[in-house]
């Protein structure tokens, strides 16, 4: 799997609240409005300038605080093609495996924003193409691949049972 998108660019510490705001939380039954709030206190310009396939792009501990299932979710609705960090709240990555949006480990130090990249899963490697770099990331397990190619956990067990799991 390659995805090829825009580098949009955040800091460490982006808590659930930064991608998800409270004060939207009476929208969580509609998730696509939610959707075009994300990010939005730590970039006012993101919901409405992101492209489908884009990245986001980020320090350390990634997703952060409360256990928020719809903040990868409205990621994810919002086009955006995989999340770049250095690492990542434990609750946080595994809901955004669990729903089929990849986020992928790796240093993001030579990753600016606006910065054209190509992430090839197989290789395990991010293809920095503004800049001329080549950055490794950690690989993701082949169970964790397939349940992203599949459009997430729910959609893989549907196709193949719990069976693909073990």
């Amino acid at each position: 799997m390659i995805l090829k998108g825009k580098a949009w660019k955040f800091g460490d510490g982006i808590s659930t609240d930064l991608i998800c705001p409270g004060r939207y939380f009476h929208l969580r039954s509609n998730l696509p409005e939610l959707a075009r709030h994300v990010l939005e206190d730590a970039d006012p310009e993101f919901a409405r300038k992101v492209n489908g396939g884009d990245f986001v792009v980020a320090g350390e501990n990634f997703g952060l605080g409360s256990s928020r299932e719809h903040a990868p979710r409205i990621i994810k609705l919002a086009g955006v093609g995989a999340v770049l960090a250095k690492s990542f709240a434990r609750i946080f990555y595994r809901n955004a495996i669990n729903i089929g949006l990849p986020a992928l480990e790796c240093s993001t130090d030579g990753i600016s924003a606006g910065d054209l990249l190509e992430v090839d899963f197989s290789a395990g490697l991010i293809f920095n193409r503004t800049r001329g770099l080549e950055l490794k990331m950690t690989p993701l397990p082949p169970v964790m691949l397939k349940i992203l190619s599949d459009g997430g956990l729910v959609a893989h067990i549907q196709k193949y049972g719990d069976f693909e799991l073990l």
